[in-house]
């Protein structure tokens, strides 16, 4: 789950958000990573796809070289090897960043594909300002029900029996209509079937949803709900084994 694992911008329970204050790196300012870091974040991504993907490093490497040789050679015949190299240097860094950046993407899909708590896994590593709580409702056959609070309102996403998790988000909708008002709901359905989203689509379907409230209100919902309290089942960020129990309320 390490492919799909991005560090968290917000501060811990009880922590200082630091804003307006004097930080190492200066007043007012962030904590500078450590040099090389980002480097070994590739490395360390590198490693992992490679060990599931062979192909990686040959994809990568025939992205780079393509558009680089092409242009090289289009430069000679036009009597501009230089400039055109240059600029075929460019595209084939942009074009192999973004090949390995499927790959990396795809491998990590695979890792956590059929494994219970896949869907949380995704939607708390989502690009965004989402609110995640995994496991607002389930069930004694595992079926999971979570609560994403963004910029389109409420989403329950449901990952399981649709038989049995059609009934959690009816009643989980019940309990969210007391305190959000107005504001709109939506239910998504993980799985490979009609009118179901697949787990390698979850994000994509998400950053397609309408943005129907303002950053205050997504902030004044997330304070409401944190307010009640964790009432669901404790499951840890990412997928849980298949072996795993669920305890019984």
């Amino acid at each position: 789950m390490a492919l799909l694992k991005r560090s968290s911008s917000a501060p811990p329970k009880g922590a200082s958000s630091g804003k307006g204050k004097a930080g190492p790196a200066g007043k007012g300012g962030k904590a500078k990573r450590p040099r090389g870091a980002r480097l070994k974040t590739i490395k360390q991504a590198f490693a992992v796809t490679r060990a599931q993907d062979p192909k990686v490093l040959p994809l990568v490497l025939a992205a780079f070289f393509g558009p680089f040789l092409l242009l090289l050679a289009i430069g000679f015949v036009v009597d501009a090897p230089f400039l055109l190299g240059f600029l075929g240097l460019l595209l084939g860094l942009v074009v192999a960043a973004f090949v390995f950046g499927r790959r990396v993407q795809a491998t990590a899909y695979s890792q956590v594909e059929g494994q219970l708590g896949a869907a949380a896994a995704v939607l708390s590593n989502m690009r965004g300002d989402w609110r995640v709580t995994p496991a607002v409702a389930f069930s004694r056959e595992q079926d999971l029900v979570h609560r994403v609070i963004g910029k389109p309102g409420v989403v329950l996403v449901a990952e399981g029996n649709r038989n049995r998790t059609r009934g959690l988000v009816v009643n989980e909708k019940k309990k969210v209509a007391r305190i959000i008002g107005s504001t709109p709901v939506y239910d998504v359905y993980v799985g490979d079937g009609e009118g179901e989203v697949p787990l390698r689509q979850l994000e994509k379907h998400f950053l397609k949803l309408p943005q129907n409230i303002k950053p205050k209100v997504v902030n004044d919902l997330d304070r409401k709900f944190t307010a009640m309290g964790a009432t669901a089942l404790p499951i840890p960020k990412g997928p849980m084994p298949r072996g795993g129990r669920v305890p019984r309320r």
